[in-house]
Formats: C-alpha cells, structure tokens, sequence
C-alpha cells in the first residue's frame, strides 16, 4: 500500500500593519498618559455639569432660605448653605458655567485675534513685522492679570466684559507663538516648493504653514484656558466680573472671605473647584504637548 505524502500547510499571510495618521499616532500617545486622561476626564465632568446645570443643582442657586442662613453640610445640603442660606452646591455648579464660559469664550477670543496677526507678521516680515511686534511687545510690558482688571474696569462690570478683557489680555501670547511657529515653518522644503511652484503668499499660509502650527496653538490654548479660568475668579472677586445674585466661584470666595471662621465651607468648595479645573486643563494641555510632538514617542 503506498502512502500518499501529505501535502505541506500553507502558510499564513504576514499581518498587514496600517500606518497611523500623524493626528491618529498623536491621539494614541494622549492615551497612553493617565495624567492627561484623569484631566480630561475631569475637564468633562464639569462641562457636563455647566452644561445640564439646570437639570443637576438640587436647588435654585439664587433663592435665599432665611432658616438655612450658614447651615453646615448634611444630607438637605451637601455643600452647606451661605450667608443667606442660598445652597451652595447649587451655586457651585452654576458658578462653573460662569468660570468655563469665561475660559472657553476669552481663550477663544485671543485665538480669533492673535492668530491672523501672527501669521501676517511672521510670514510678510520687515516693517509690518516690526511696528506689530512693537505693538505687542507695549501690551507684554503689562502683567496679564492687571490688564486683564484695567480692560474690565473700564469696560464695565459684567461678565461678558470680563471676558473680553481677558481675551484681549491673552491675544499677545497668541501673537508672539504664531509668529515665531511661522518663522520656523516657512523655511522649510516643502514651503519652499509650494512658493516655487507658484503658490500664492494666503494659499502658502493657509495651505501649508497653518495646519503645522495648528498643534503649538492647540496646546497653549489648552493651558490659557487655565489662566482665563483662574483671571475670571480674580475679576468676579474683586466685583469685575459676574455680578450678585448670579453665582460664579469668584464671587463666592468674595463673599466666603467674611465667614471664615464661622462657615468655612462656603471658600472650600468654590476654591476647590477652581483648584481642581486648572490642574485638569494643565494636566491636559502637557499631555497634548507631548502627544502631538513628533519627538515624543514613548
């Protein structure tokens, strides 16, 4: 009887590996740091509880219950109630769309100005470089925060022109990182063939320059939304920025300053609460910088 050699298994394919985008290649690096995963996912819940305030205070942050005036935390108030009697874990989470809108509006803001600005001054050069930067280089000479409280004072006392202030106190930092991210950039090969195949100056700009600048923009917003956070409570302190009964954490610590002694929950949470925002935007705004920088591969 003969035996029939058995025929050899076919082998497998080799794994098809896909190549990342590099925008794909940088979101995978965000994840892998829990530093900045733990402070989106904070950035997350308190956006989500500006945003369905309404649906998630337990109580109506502006109604006042004179036998509640300064009551300690318990299962009716978690938080405690004020001076007035008025919840303050209701006014806490209808302070952070005040401190969040402030933030995101005025980081906004600078980005719609100082980023136009930046990219004509580092792209065109010569006199209209210099008399821009001049302009800039003024306004740096002013600590943010005091021209932050200088704007607000003579624009009024209001939130919206609070963060008007703040925006245009911010635009110079976007300015000055546009610019020099410009400078970088239009140097390079690729610019350099764009321009030789006859590409005009805005298709340069708008085509090849910006999209490579967009990641340095997107990081330094992530950590001025921080600073506007933080600017936005110095205002509403100081009575520049949301006005009483509205709450806003500022204003809270305001009014906290008083009752110290006898009511210390009312500064502990407004002021963790700020606490807590900032580290997540700065947590955040390190993890992207260095997910999105190519050098970063770990």
């Amino acid at each position: 009887m003969s035996l029939q050699a058995a025929s050899p298994a076919p082998k497998s394919a080799p794994p098809v590996t896909k190549e990342l985008s590099p925008l794909q290649e940088g979101l995978y690096r965000l994840t892998r740091r829990r530093g900045a995963m733990l402070g989106l996912a904070v950035v997350v819940i308190f956006i989500a509880m500006a945003a369905f305030a309404p649906h998630v205070a337990p109580y109506d942050p502006i109604a006042t219950d004179w036998m509640a005036v300064r009551k300690a935390p318990s299962w009716a108030h978690p938080f405690g109630t004020d001076e007035v009697g008025r919840d303050v874990l209701s006014r806490v989470i209808f302070g952070a769309r005040a401190s969040l809108s402030a933030g995101l509006v005025s980081v906004a803001l600078a980005v719609a100005l100082g980023l136009p600005i930046g990219l004509l001054a580092g792209y065109a050069g010569g006199w209209t470089e210099a008399a821009l930067m001049r302009l800039t280089d003024a306004m740096l000479a002013i600590p943010f925060l005091i021209l932050a409280i200088a704007l607000a004072a003579f624009l009024g006392p209001t939130l919206t022109n609070a963060m008007i202030a703040i925006g245009l106190s911010a635009t110079t930092i976007f300015i000055r990182l546009t610019r020099a991210q410009v400078q970088s950039t239009k140097v390079e090969e690729f610019v350099e063939a764009a321009r030789a195949a006859g590409a005009t100056p805005l298709r340069i700009v708008l085509r090849h320059i910006l999209p490579n600048i967009i990641p340095a923009i997107l990081v330094q917003a992530t950590l001025t939304i921080a600073a506007a956070i933080i600017a936005e409570a110095s205002l509403s302190f100081l009575g520049l920025g949301q006005q009483p009964p509205d709450p806003s954490w500022g204003s809270m610590l305001n009014t906290a300053k008083n009752f110290l002694t006898q009511a210390p929950w009312m500064a502990i949470w407004p002021g963790l609460s700020i606490f807590l925002v900032v580290l997540s935007f700065n947590l955040l705004g390190d993890g992207l910088r260095d997910a999105l920088d190519p050098r970063h591969r770990g």
